[in-house]
């Protein structure tokens, strides 16, 4: 599933990365890697949402978040 259609709240693994080669790129230098727990912790009407990745909180747009693609996370997933 896309990130954006995770529920706020809800820890999800990074399956994907599926954005222009500059963006992947600056997400990776973030944090955001394959097999990376995120949670996300606000989603705005327009699609844009708030994720937390190693500690650290992250507004991504609508396009980007269409690009990340998630799988839940197990219960031995560490906290993002």
């Amino acid at each position: 599933m896309r990130l954006n259609e995770g529920a706020i709240g809800g820890t999800y693994k990074v399956a994907k990365v599926t954005v222009d080669e500059k963006i992947t790129r600056r997400l990776e230098a973030l944090g955001v890697n394959e097999k990376t727990p995120v949670t996300i912790l606000n989603k705005k009407g327009s699609g844009s949402l708030i994720i937390k990745v190693r500690g650290t909180r992250l507004a991504l747009g609508k396009r980007i978040s269409d690009g990340i693609l998630v799988e839940e996370a197990g219960h031995d997933a560490k906290r993002a």
